[in-house]
């Protein structure tokens, strides 16, 4: 059996009110696609609320896990979302962010946790 790189991701604004939840196969290519939308035409809900810092992420071989996943966390209230992220990511840092990137020490999804609720 063949195995894929899918991740189910939350994007957050810089001042961490907007969410984002979302499914892609290449996680850094994404990050930057949202980055670029909220530079140039801001027209995805990322691009128009600034959703381009990285703070959650799951890895799955299936992509009908990933969207599954999505699925399921999308239809989450925002405390149950950020009890989430708190749980991975206590400190809410851009894990995509050069600064946090040096500063080391950033969370990492361990393939084979279970993080259903």
């Amino acid at each position: 059996m063949k195995y894929h790189n899918y991740f189910v991701y939350i994007t957050t604004n810089p001042k961490k009110t907007v969410l984002y939840t979302g499914v892609t196969n290449d996680l850094e290519r994404r990050m930057e696609e949202h980055l670029a939308d909220h530079l140039d035409t801001r027209k995805t809900f990322a691009g128009k609320y600034f959703c381009y810092n990285l703070i959650y992420y799951e890895y799955y071989f299936h992509i009908e896990w990933a969207i599954a996943r999505e699925k399921q966390i999308k239809g989450w209230t925002r405390k149950k979302k950020e009890a989430l992220i708190a749980k991975f990511n206590p400190e809410w840092r851009f894990l995509n962010s050069e600064a946090e990137i040096e500063k080391g020490n950033l969370p990492v999804w361990i393939i084979g946790e279970e993080p259903w609720d």
